[in-house]
């Protein structure tokens, strides 16, 4: 008996503005094909005034699910019928899964960072300092301290954000969190075991921007990790293996998130193997 012919394409995408330097698609497609998946990624720019009609035009035609990027993290909940644990305690998704005819929203981003983070360290007893207070940096202070980290400090421009974040934290997870304003150049205190910057600051195309923080304050024995993955090598990146700290760059938590979100949509468990040889030929 010859095989059905089927033409339909399971469709899942990305959704942000900015979003043409996200690579997000170079690693999912490339696991489609992996596991000869007749599925399609797509890179959307969306605007937050245009959220909500992508939303419903995803839910009409049929979308597996979506992943949400700047800056629509936080926003997108209100468009969606349900949260998974970890968004509903973070208060942010990334990762949009179709169950039931219900669009629910996840969060992939702080458990595919501590994966990253394993690789060279184990977070149990650990002190942080984290640089932002976004929807990344909710994910990753949140799955940080579940997975045992005990003091975080919240390093954040606007007041406001930083003290929610950091509020969010000492009520809903088992560790210490507190605020620094972030007024000029930042030093690291001599206490920190990991370095984390869950901003922007370095995604294409400006390149050349720098944290604002003294890189002399670094110490060998820290880990300094950038969720930047476009470019891979910024200069927090430059900088701490110039200071001779581990490094963690962006592409770890892009892939290891990537692996969860990828196994929501397909229940395909993906080879982190082969999505990462797709961003380093891409990156070179």
């Amino acid at each position: 008996m010859s095989q059905e012919l089927n033409f339909k394409q399971e469709l899942t995408a990305a959704f942000g503005q900015p979003i043409s330097e996200n690579p997000t698609q170079v690693m999912v497609e490339a696991t489609y094909r992996h596991h000869n998946l007749d599925w399609r990624y797509l890179t959307i720019e969306v605007a937050p005034d245009g959220l909500a009609d992508a939303v419903a035009g995803a839910r009409a035609m049929g979308f597996a699910g979506f992943n949400c990027t700047i800056p629509h993290k936080v926003e997108v909940i209100k468009h969606l019928d349900g949260l998974g644990e970890s968004a509903s305690l973070m208060g942010a998704v990334n990762c949009v899964v179709r169950r039931d005819e219900k669009l629910i929203g996840e969060n992939t981003d702080g458990k595919g960072f501590v994966e990253s983070l394993r690789e060279l360290t184990d977070p149990k007893g650990k002190s942080v300092v984290m640089f932002g207070a976004g929807g990344a940096a909710r994910a990753i202070g949140v799955e940080v301290a579940l997975a045992g980290a005990t003091k975080i400090t919240v390093v954040n421009r606007s007041v406001e954000r930083g003290e929610e974040l950091t509020k969010l934290l000492n009520d809903k997870v088992p560790a210490e969190a507190d605020f620094a304003h972030w007024q000029g150049t930042f030093d690291i205190p001599e206490s920190t075991d990991v370095v984390i910057n869950a901003t922007s600051i370095g995604l294409f195309p400006d390149v050349d921007a720098r944290v604002d923080f003294n890189p002399d304050s670094l110490t060998p024995d820290m880990v300094v990790a950038d969720v930047i993955p476009n470019p891979p090598l910024t200069n927090l990146v430059k900088d701490a293996r110039a200071k001779g700290c581990k490094v963690i760059d962006g592409l770890g938590m892009l892939v290891n998130q990537g692996v969860i979100g990828i196994r929501y949509w397909t229940g395909v468990d993906p080879d982190p193997a082969v999505m990462r040889a797709a961003l380093e030929e891409v990156f070179g």
